[in-house]
């Protein structure tokens, strides 16, 4: 069986339904197919939907052949700009899984020399209520591992940093005063503990996105679908992408609502916190280099000034600080669109799944930019860090053990102590 045919230049296989939703949603944003992992996850849906339609009876084997073919096609990568439709539109995600339809129906058609029409054949059995869910869910574990990885990378740089500076040491500070002194290697494992668990975090609250509600066709009753129709697709979805698919064990609940990608959104805006927080405590540590705090330089990777010679800015953890701000507005966006379902279904899938989208490739940059341009040539040879270090309480917090916290104060303060006001 060949494909050539069906690569041509020009030739459009997406039909009336896919140019309405173009039309109506006239968006500069990310398109469907933009999202390459959601175009491969969406073509298994319906690769897996069609295999378990054959073996009720409701597809023949011309038919089969032909879709799984088409399928296959598509989720190898040909065929991207035959998904035009913005990524977020309204309708619940409709558009998109009509322009799926649309285009496995044309290329199947062409493959199997008879007509294979993209709802009475592609659609057999389905709504777009759970295959839109049940294609977001697979892209969205597809994707969180990303980030993930970049987070888990940038805590391994920060163990680098406390085994290059382990005994190095540096004037610990509380509400921004003095405190007592700690090593480099003290700061830089408690860097790589704190993203070691943001990152588990956002792996951990991926995982209830295996169970999809395919099978509930429209509102969970699974009207229009063989008795064990869901089960077998998401059997068939766990062999097609190596993962521990099931049908959602309550329907009902998975279409109607959507907090577990809240959960991901939360654990998203977790984990760029803790990062921004780190980076703008490295802003702080590398200030200066004369009137600031000066424990610490990080590279120069740009200049710093248009008027200001040899002026070198923290471009890299303002770069991670920024990034962090707006991973904490999409995943506000989330939170709204969660809340916004209405009654058996919630429509704003769409913009969730744009949303988590821009929050994993933020997360991810911030987190890459961040270990190689900035962690990886840090060191600890501020041109006050010594002078600084003199500043600690180490001393004075052993004097209030052995001799009583007052007499240290009183002896601290040059004889005249600190009396309550």
């Amino acid at each position: 069986m060949t494909t050539d045919v069906h690569t041509t230049t020009g030739e459009q296989f997406y039909g009336p339904q896919t140019e309405l939703g173009v039309r109506n949603f006239p968006l500069r944003g990310r398109t469907f197919g933009d999202l390459a992992p959601f175009v491969r996850n969406y073509a298994w849906v319906k690769l897996a939907a069609a295999r378990v339609n054959h073996t009720h009876g409701v597809l023949d084997q011309v038919r089969l052949d032909a879709i799984v073919a088409a399928c296959l096609e598509i989720a190898d990568g040909a065929h991207a700009e035959q998904f035009p439709t913005p990524l977020v539109h309204g309708g619940g995600g409709t558009t998109a899984n009509m322009n799926v339809n649309e285009v496995v129906a044309a290329l199947a058609s062409g493959i199997a020399g008879v007509s294979v029409h993209p709802n009475d054949h592609v659609n057999a059995s389905q709504s777009t209520n759970d295959t839109y869910p049940t294609a977001m869910a697979l892209t969205l574990l597809e994707l969180v591992e990303v980030p993930v990885a970049a987070l888990r990378e940038l805590a391994a740089a920060f163990d680098r940093k406390a085994e290059e500076f382990a005994d190095v040491p540096h004037l610990g500070r509380t509400c921004l005063q003095d405190a007592v002194s700690l090593t480099a290697g003290d700061s830089h494992r408690g860097h790589a503990a704190a993203l070691r668990r943001v990152a588990d975090g956002l792996h951990e609250a991926a995982q209830a996105l295996h169970e999809v509600p395919i099978g509930g066709t429209a509102v969970g009753t699974g009207i229009g679908a063989p008795d064990g129709f869901g089960d077998q697709v998401a059997a068939q979805l766990a062999a097609l992408t190596g993962r521990p698919v099931a049908a959602a064990s309550n329907r009902f609940d998975a279409m109607s609502h959507m907090d577990p990608y809240a959960a991901i959104a939360g654990a998203g805006s977790r984990a760029a916190i803790t990062m921004a927080k780190i980076a703008a405590d490295i802003r702080l540590l590398s200030s200066g280099p004369t009137g600031g705090f000066g424990d610490l330089t990080i590279p120069a990777v740009q200049a710093g000034s248009s008027i200001m010679p040899a002026k070198v800015n923290p471009v890299i953890p303002e770069f991670v600080m920024q990034l962090g701000h707006r991973v904490r507005g999409q995943a506000l966006t989330v939170d709204c669109a969660v809340a916004d379902g209405e009654l058996e279904l919630n429509v704003m899938e769409p913009v969730v799944l744009d949303a988590l989208t821009s929050v994993f490739d933020d997360l991810t940059a911030a987190a890459d930019t961040f270990a190689r341009r900035c962690v990886a040539g840090l060191a600890w040879n501020g041109a006050h860090r010594e002078r600084n270090l003199g500043g600690a309480l180490d001393h004075w917090v052993e004097l209030a053990v052995s001799e009583g916290y007052e007499s240290a104060t009183t002896r601290l303060r040059g004889g005249k102590g600190v009396k309550p006001a």
